[in-house]
């Protein structure tokens, strides 16, 4: 039953990859043919920027939480799995809080 789950996380995570560089390559098409007006193009001008901001901000996440489980592993006996969960929860919002001043530096010379 568990592999079953497992084969059905991995195929549904590929699929819906699949999925959201189709549909983005799809809209890049569709602009750079000009079969949209320019207020379209207006919404997806700063598509490309804003997605490394979620790769910088979802990285740091994963980072956080990576973190988290490596505490685990270091000291197994002192750390119980609330304790954990907690640690995730913890650096997962430490890496949230460091993020928003970075992508706020970033974004600052666009809107000037």
């Amino acid at each position: 039953m568990q592999d079953a789950i497992q084969m059905l996380v991995v195929f549904g995570a590929f699929a819906i990859i699949t999925k959201i560089i189709t549909d983005t390559m799809t809209r890049h098409r569709i602009i750079n043919k000009g079969l949209v007006d320019e207020n379209v193009k207006y919404l997806f001008q700063n598509y490309g920027r804003r997605c490394s901001h979620s790769n910088i901000k979802w990285g740091m996440v994963l980072v956080g939480i990576g973190i988290a489980i490596f505490v685990r592993q270091i000291a197994p006996y002192s750390v119980s799995d609330e304790m954990m969960v907690g640690l995730m929860f913890l650096f997962a919002g430490i890496a949230f809080l460091i993020y928003y001043p970075i992508a706020r530096k970033q974004d600052e010379p666009t809107k000037n």
